[in-house]
């Protein structure tokens, strides 16, 4: 589950990033985040990631409270959560079945573990005969699902991902976003930062609109409604 809980972020004490945001996810939902650029997206993602600070209110992450966490146990905190980028961010010296088990070794997962859960999320992302590929043999939407079996390896209960069809024709990100609604399926929680109009239209999920740092929207099935 995750709250917030009255949090704004000001910048310079003048600019509101966020402005008394109220705003609760539970378990098992898959949401979009949608809004103009520079309306707050980021910050709100950055706040649960714990990479930003809020100047005001509380936010909560099942039962941790976030603006409180000392920094000590924030690596052990971000395990439960998985981030997807638009960028890949793979690592382009390691092949596939590296740059998945990277994410495992950071944790110090021990090789029988990493033999183990590596081989199962390139399957559940379909890419089980690109092991040995490196991120220059491979098509964008094949890279993407690479970031995102990379994400899901470590079994957060919440995965981030940050307009993860930007780079994609739709075809693709059609793809990716079958494979990330099977994943919520399964019971991860999605949040999801788009401007991908027709992808939040067709898939009729939760939608939580941010414009100039508040929210003016939150509907169970919604829709993007903006102009791009």
């Amino acid at each position: 589950m995750i709250e917030f809980i009255n949090v704004s972020k000001t910048y310079d004490n003048k600019h509101y990033a966020l402005n008394n945001v109220n705003v609760k996810i539970d378990n098992g939902e898959f949401v979009f985040l949608v809004g103009p650029s520079g309306a707050g997206k980021s910050t709100f993602i950055k706040m649960l990631l714990k990479e930003v600070e809020p100047s005001e209110g509380t936010i909560l992450l099942d039962d941790i409270e976030v603006n409180k966490l000392k920094m000590k146990h924030v690596p052990a905190y971000r395990r439960k959560i998985g981030m997807v980028f638009q960028d890949f961010r793979l690592i382009p010296t390691l092949n596939v079945y590296e740059n998945v088990a990277f994410a495992m070794r950071v944790i110090e997962a021990s090789p029988r573990e990493i033999r183990k859960k590596v081989p199962m999320v390139l399957a559940m992302v379909g890419l089980s005969d690109k092991f040995k590929h490196f991120p220059n043999e491979l098509s964008g939407g094949e890279q993407q699902r690479i970031s995102l079996a990379r994400a899901l390896v470590n079994s957060p209960s919440i995965l981030i991902a940050d307009e993860p069809t930007g780079n994609l024709d739709p075809e693709t990100a059609n793809g990716i976003m079958s494979t990330l609604n099977d994943i919520n399926k399964a019971g991860t929680t999605v949040l999801m930062a788009t401007h991908a109009k027709e992808i939040v239209d067709n898939m009729k999920k939760r939608v939580i609109a941010v414009e100039n740092g508040v929210i003016v929207r939150d509907e169970k099935r919604g829709k993007y409604e903006y102009e791009d």
